[in-house]
């Protein structure tokens, strides 16, 4: 880091760092320091580091600080959070699910049939698929849905239920609100043992209640499919059936 620093600001380096002076040596002096460290029973394999990293390299790019400077004198910044939709107060209105399905590609190994009034957003590792009004994007690439199904994988250990507790620490910390409710069920994903968990949150963009889906189960290589189902509580039955019908219909080829 140092060496790239030196590099860009010259042998003084940049103005930022005036009052911390390169010394002359403080490359060498943390190399030296580097070597004697000892560390006792080193944790060489740790799943928990690979599913977060894989989670985040999922993730839109966050906010520049230009971007939320804009933001906040457009007053759209709220408790030093820039929001995705308008702040949690905006009216969503769409269709209910059609009675017809359409089949997309979720990556290479997973073919999901959904609504045929649903559009696909997305291409990576994580495919969002939602109806006309449910998606909303904002300036700096964060995005968030109020109806529709997520479809993603992330880094697993082979052990389905630890995998999903896993995960879902992960959502909690993006979700503080985010309550399970109940136990986690056994459940048909893609025609494989899978879980399910019903969660309760709150839209941050309608700021209204909304009840979730989370569905798992594993691939061969011990990797987590997830399928996220979103609705707001007072349209979680009439997108039960959706949900259902959407995880337990998964097209799964990971041979």
């Amino acid at each position: 880091m140092f060496k790239t620093i030196e590099a860009e600001g010259g042998a003084s380096g940049p103005e930022w760092l005036s009052d911390h002076p390169n010394p002359g040596n403080r490359y060498a002096a943390i190399t030296r320091e580097a070597q004697a460290l000892r560390v006792s029973n080193p944790l060489r394999d740790n799943g928990e580091f690979d599913r977060v990293k894989s989670r985040l390299n999922g993730m839109p790019p966050a906010y520049t600080a230009q971007q939320i400077a804009q933001m906040q004198k457009q007053g759209r910044v709220q408790n030093g959070r820039a929001p995705v939709g308008t702040g949690g107060q905006q009216t969503v209105r769409v269709s209910a699910p059609s009675r017809e399905y359409r089949t997309y590609s979720a990556g290479n190994a997973v073919r999901v049939s959904v609504p045929a009034n649903w559009q696909q957003y997305g291409s990576n590792s994580t495919v969002t698929y939602a109806p006309e009004g449910a998606f909303f994007e904002g300036q700096g690439g964060g995005s968030a849905f109020t109806h529709g199904v997520e479809v993603g994988v992330t880094q697993g250990t082979g052990n389905l239920q630890r995998d999903t507790q896993s995960l879902l620490r992960s959502l909690a910390q993006t979700n503080p609100e985010l309550q399970q409710q109940g136990n986690a069920q056994r459940d048909n994903v893609g025609g494989r043992s899978g879980m399910t968990v019903v969660l309760r949150n709150r839209s941050e963009v309608t700021g209204q209640p909304e009840v979730i889906q989370l569905s798992t189960t594993q691939l061969r290589d011990n990797s987590l499919l997830y399928v996220v189902g979103v609705a707001p509580q007072t349209d979680a039955n009439e997108y039960n059936s959706t949900f259902a019908r959407i995880r337990q219909n998964l097209q799964i080829n990971d041979r």
